[in-house]
């Protein structure tokens, strides 16, 4: 079975370089045009379910990539992005300026630390991981529509990587992420794709 793993388009949040965290925030109007990119890239691939985060800008990717696909959306609020509590709405640089501690701490081991009034990356990963795995036991081609951390941390969880690097798992918006899970184990067929990004709008 494949197992793709795309993550939500841009929101103005991203593009304004806030946290996000589990605010509810829509994709903006460049987001949309990501994700329909995103679903024409997908049109012809066979799935069985398609699973996405409650978070609004998640569940409208997911909405715009089911009108290819005869399919109901399953929302489950496992695949949320990692709770970043306090930090919510601050841009990086706010966050620089009055958080330099934890800031040192996080860049030196993410997988040690926990957001403030929020969630860790241990956290996030033991929640996510049941829908995914349930999703692979099903043995059928599934898509889940997540976030940015919430994918990382899944990620480290396939490929056996620990969480402190999951630097290395993380992904672009509107990215897929194609993973093939077989008897051999996951085996990762793309990963972080966004080229479909540079196509021409949809009509």
């Amino acid at each position: 079975m494949q197992l793709i793993l795309v993550r939500h388009g841009e929101t103005l949040w991203n593009r304004e370089g806030r946290i996000q965290g589990t605010s509810d925030i829509d994709l903006s109007p460049a987001g949309v045009s990501q994700a329909q990119r995103l679903a024409r890239a997908l049109r012809k691939i066979p799935l069985s379910a398609i699973c996405t985060s409650p978070l609004i800008r998640a569940r409208h990717t997911a909405e715009i990539i089911k009108r290819y696909h005869n399919l109901p959306i399953s929302t489950h609020p496992d695949l949320v992005e990692m709770d970043q509590g306090d930090f919510e709405g601050l841009s990086f640089k706010e966050l620089m300026a009055c958080e330099k501690d934890f800031i040192n701490r996080w860049i030196k081991d993410p997988a040690s630390v926990r957001m403030p009034g929020g969630e860790s990356l241990i956290d996030l990963q033991k929640r996510a991981w049941p829908p995914v795995e349930s999703l692979i036991r099903a043995g059928q081609n599934a898509l889940i529509v997540s976030h940015n951390f919430t994918i990382a941390a899944i990620l480290c969880r396939l490929r056996n990587i620990s969480l402190s690097d999951f630097r290395s798992t993380c992904v672009g918006t509107a990215s897929q992420t194609v993973i093939h899970t077989g008897q051999d184990g996951p085996v990762m067929e793309k990963f972080n794709d966004r080229s479909h990004l540079d196509a021409d709008d949809p009509a």
